[in-house]
């Protein structure tokens, strides 16, 4: 019904606006694109897949990885034998890493704040 009273214009604009809420929605919690920070400080860029791949702009070697939700997180299992956890906080969202050697279950080796940067489909950079 609203349709029939919009323009054109204002349907398209509707339009994909509705399909990028649709997106993020389907996307589900972590899939996406990450901004987190190394155990320096440096801001780096990862890209959770919805088949389960990770891809990553930390350095040449950790480049790859698999990721899965378990326990309300996403941990991500890179080539290097890293793992990055981002789980939700009461202030957003938190990345915590461990070496290899080293679970979720240890002490974390870094932590960050960990900010979603854009969701399948709608990111920009990389896919």
């Amino acid at each position: 019904m609203i349709m029939q009273f919009l323009g054109k214009s204002a349907q398209s604009v509707f339009g994909v606006c509705f399909l990028a809420l649709a997106q993020a929605v389907l996307a589900g919690e972590y899939e996406g694109q990450w901004e987190l920070k190394d155990t320096s400080g440096k801001t780096f860029e990862i890209w959770l897949h919805p088949d389960g791949k990770a891809d990553g702009t930390h350095n040449e070697a950790m480049k790859h990885g698999t990721w899965t939700e378990d326990g309300g997180a996403a941990v991500i299992h890179w080539s290097t034998g890293w793992t990055t956890r981002i789980a939700k906080d009461a202030q957003g969202y938190k990345k915590t890493a461990f070496k290899p050697g080293t679970t979720p279950a240890d002490k974390p080796t870094n932590s960050s704040e960990a900010k979603r940067i854009g969701v399948p489909g709608v990111e920009s950079g990389k896919k």
